[in-house]
């Protein structure tokens, strides 16, 4: 669903915020609700491409948390309400 006149960058930032607070909490709470903090590991590990005169290191890994996955879909609900 689009939103008219939404901007991206809105977007983007509500979603870094959802998911960085919602894995905080993950993190915070993970002794009393346990099942917050389970998640698991996406992406590439860090490999590196040597080319003599130029060393180039690759790598993305994605940690999220149930608390984070929340947190991004509270953020994409306030993004379609606003």
């Amino acid at each position: 669903m689009r939103v008219k006149g939404a901007n991206p960058i809105l977007l983007v930032i509500l979603l870094t915020v959802g998911a960085v607070v919602g894995g905080v909490l993950g993190e915070v709470f993970r002794q009393t609700v346990p099942i917050l903090n389970y998640g698991k590991s996406v992406g590439l590990q860090p490999f590196t491409l040597d080319l003599s005169i130029i060393k180039l290191t690759f790598g993305f890994m994605l940690h999220l948390n149930l608390a984070g996955v929340i947190g991004l879909i509270l953020a994409i609900f306030i993004f379609t309400r606003l």
